[in-house]
Order: C-alpha cells, then structure tokens, then sequence
C-alpha cells in the first residue's frame, strides 16, 4: 500500500490525465453507440464532476486561494446563466436539457463548475507566453475560452444540453467574452494563474470530445 501511494504521488500529474484520457474516450466511444448514446449523454453530469475534482487534485500551489475563485466562478456562471435563460438579456433566448443533472433555477450545476474548469485551463496556455503583458494574456484567455465555446455550441444542441429559440446568436459569444474576460482578469490579477499540464490536456481533451462527435 505504501509503495502504491508513493508511486501516486510521484505521478500524479501522469496518473489524472490517464484518468482523462480514459474517461473521456469511454464517453465518445459510448455516445457514439446509437443503442447506448441516450444512456452516456444521462452520465454528461458525472463526467464534468470528474473533470472538477481532477482539477482540484492536480492544482500544485496556494489550494484555498483556488478554491475560492472557483466558487467565484461558479456563483458567476450560475448567476449570469439564470439571468440568460429567465430574460435573455445574456446569451440571447436558450434553456438547458435534461443531460446536464441537478439544476439551480434551471441552470445545470455542473455548468458552474465549467465557467471555474475553463477559466483556469484556457489561462494555463496563454501564462507560457511570458512576455505578453497582463491585458494581453486577459484578452487571449477570454478569446481562446470563447472560442472553446463556438467549437462547443453544435453538439451540445444535438446531446440535449441545451437549446436555442431559433439560430445561435454571435451575441452568445460576445457574452461568453464579456463575462469570461473579468474572471480571467481575477485569476491573473491575485496571481492564482499557474502553468498546469493537467489543466491544458484537460481543456484538449473536451475539445477533442467535441471535435470527434462532430465528425461521427
């Protein structure tokens, strides 16, 4: 047992993308099964819980301070979620699905925690730039995470995560960068943003799972 533990901790970083990798690819593979697609879309929810907690094991410096801002991001995300799908004045006119669990006022909860899970794995990219200043790494974060969302935007219709009334509107993406663009600004500004393999094979991976069920 002690050599087991020992051998976690000396490849941890190793060990919890292994456990992405895997993860993941069971959900494509699955979704991509007519016969059990409905079944794995169900279990969307768990894996997103998992993608949170596999951040949270593999953050490397100043733990309470990062847990904290994730709970900033999620009462962000919640918050402007439930004011999107009540009025529209955020996002423009959409609803969530059933494929997302538990929800808050009609918002998923897991989607709070993917406003946290983006934030800091789309940061983690744009930190290696080192000579970039702080409003130049801001404003590419908040780019790459919305871009993120553009590439998201048509499976995630198809899975029944959510729906729009009518086309998806670029007014969506603007939000998307008009509220990622502060929590990033939080992130670098307390210096929380670290350079975190874990966090950007994660951030790869989501867009990979949407990239292939897109082309399947």
């Amino acid at each position: 047992m002690g050599q087991l533990t020992s051998f976690l901790k000396s490849h941890k970083t190793s060990v919890l993308i292994a456990i992405l990798i895997l993860f993941y690819t069971v959900g494509v593979v699955g979704i991509s099964l007519p016969e059990y697609r409905d079944f794995f879309l169900s279990l969307s929810f768990f894996n997103l819980l998992l993608s949170m907690l596999i951040v949270l094991l593999a953050r490397k410096h100043r733990f309470q301070h990062f847990i904290l801002f994730l709970f900033v991001c999620f009462l962000v995300g919640i918050t402007v979620e439930v004011i999107g799908t009540k009025t529209g004045l955020l996002f423009g006119n959409y609803s969530y699905g059933a494929n997302l669990g538990p929800k808050i006022y009609g918002v998923p909860v897991v989607i709070g925690f993917n406003w946290g899970i983006l934030v800091v794995s789309s940061a983690s990219f744009i930190h290696r730039l080192k000579n970039l200043p702080l409003i130049g790494k801001v404003i590419l974060s908040a780019l790459l995470m919305t871009l993120f969302d553009v590439l998201m935007e048509p499976i995630a219709i198809a899975s029944d995560y959510w729906s729009w009334n009518g086309p998806i509107p670029f007014y969506n993406y603007v939000c998307w960068f008009a509220v990622s663009l502060p929590l990033h600004y939080l992130y670098y500004k307390t210096k929380l943003v670290e350079i975190n393999k874990v966090f950007e094979v994660l951030f790869i991976i989501m867009s990979l799972f949407f990239v292939i069920l897109m082309l399947i």
